[in-house]
């Protein structure tokens, strides 16, 4: 149980490393002073969980955790600091995002899971887990998210996901095997998708550009 729970923080911090960097890099491209990156870090690592926090009606996570706090902090200046070495904005900021969506889309599940709730309302949780910082960070910055572009993003969170509850519920494979792997999963899709240009289907035409 301590290995699991263990094993459930790491994931945690992971996730947060990996957004707020995801934050840092995008902020830093919009050229943003060192506070203006430090805020959109901090909503981009933060903002799924709180949501799902509230949704859940428990408290949010961050409230009580300085640790997370404090990891969102060390994270937003040490993304300052390598920002003098990587001059490759575009493809760190993916990397990092990539990740951040595979682990907290994990997390989200699992926080249904334990509140006893329907596997489709877990699913929905993880999703939201997953992509609503990166949803936040996009608004302030003033572009349209990833999740309303053709690109793969929620699919990814989506389709990691339920291979997670199948194999949670249906297979005799370790739990801490099943986390890794489906993390891993969304991360490759993720990938995949952008090296190859998968998109979503498209249900109008080019030149319809028409408001309702």
């Amino acid at each position: 149980m301590q290995v699991h729970e263990n094993l459930n923080l790491a994931i945690e911090l992971l996730g947060t490393v990996a957004f707020a960097m995801s934050g840092s890099f995008a902020a830093m491209q919009k050229r943003l002073d060192p506070f203006g990156v430090l805020i959109i870090a901090f909503i981009t690592s933060v903002g799924g969980g709180t949501v799902r926090d509230l949704l859940l009606d428990v408290p949010v996570f961050w409230m009580h955790d300085l640790i997370m706090c404090t990891v969102i902090f060390i994270t937003c200046i040490f993304s300052m600091i390598f920002k003098s070495i990587e001059n490759k904005f575009q493809v760190t900021l993916f990397i990092f995002d990539s990740f951040g969506l595979g682990l907290f889309t994990i997390i989200g599940i699992q926080k249904g899971l334990n509140a006893d709730l329907h596997p489709l309302i877990c699913l929905t949780l993880g999703t939201i887990t997953g992509c609503f910082g990166g949803i936040i960070r996009d608004i302030l910055l003033n572009r349209i998210p990833l999740i309303f572009r053709k690109e793969i993003y929620a699919t990814a969170c989506i389709v990691g996901g339920s291979v997670f509850l199948i194999l949670v519920n249906y297979s005799r494979l370790s739990y801490a095997f099943v986390q890794i792997s489906t993390i891993l999963l969304i991360v490759a899709i993720r990938t995949l998708a952008v090296k190859y240009h998968w998109q979503m289907p498209k249900f109008y035409g080019v030149e319809q550009n028409s408001e309702m």
